[in-house]
């Protein structure tokens, strides 16, 4: 399994990113599937989707190091999580690659996607006309999947629907780097917090971004 990037962000946490190169049928092989995954895979259109499903399970069942059955389920707001455990989890996935992200004592959020300039289309979908006018924003492809990785990150990091990109998130000014970090301004209905994101561009061509908080 081509693991090509792992990060230890503390003592309990840690995120790793694996490049998809296996057959469905080669992934299937090094998990211990139940019938109820069996059936979640024959219900995914073959290619991507269902090898983006048994990597990020694949890959999880790495980082946790165990030869028992994980069971991974997904709650009623469409997050992951581990039956019968403390560990938070957040899973991702873009064309060839998975990315997972676990803490044994934080709570979590992670998106990995392929920089594509048809980005530029929806950018006022997901961004407020004040982030926009951010000068590492605006029309800058890298700028703007900062921005949307951030806020999925966040989003998956809450873990709980109603959560809107561009109405709840807010992007403070950053100084865009291959590798950074930013601050996002979330109006949750607990209150408002301020949440360290931290962000990465890959060798070729992918952005990733995660909390841990």
């Amino acid at each position: 399994m081509p693991v090509v990037f792992n990060k230890k962000i503390d003592d309990q946490t840690s995120l790793s990113l694996w490049k998809i190169e296996e057959t469905e049928e080669e992934l299937i092989k090094g998990l211990q599937l139940k019938q109820h995954e069996i059936k979640v895979i024959d219900s995914l259109s073959k290619g991507k989707r269902a090898l983006h499903w048994l990597s990020t399970r694949l890959l999880l069942r790495k980082m946790l190091d165990t030869p028992d059955y994980i069971d991974c389920h997904i709650d009623e707001h469409g997050k992951p999580y581990l039956v019968n455990s403390d560990t938070s989890i957040s899973l991702s996935h873009s064309f060839d690659y998975a990315a997972v992200i676990i803490s044994r004592n934080k709570t979590v959020g992670i998106d990995i996607e392929l920089i594509k300039h048809k980005i530029k289309l929806i950018k006022h979908k997901f961004l407020s006309d004040l982030e926009l006018a951010q000068k590492q924003i605006g029309d800058n492809t890298e700028g703007l999947y900062v921005c949307w990785c951030a806020k999925e990150a966040v989003y998956k990091w809450y873990g709980k629907k109603g959560l809107e990109f561009k109405q709840h998130m807010h992007i403070k000014p950053f100084k865009l780097k291959k590798e950074g970090s930013l601050v996002v301004t979330v109006n949750l209905p607990e209150g408002t917090r301020d949440l360290m994101v931290n962000y990465f561009k890959t060798p070729d061509g992918y952005m990733l971004g995660y909390v841990v908080d």
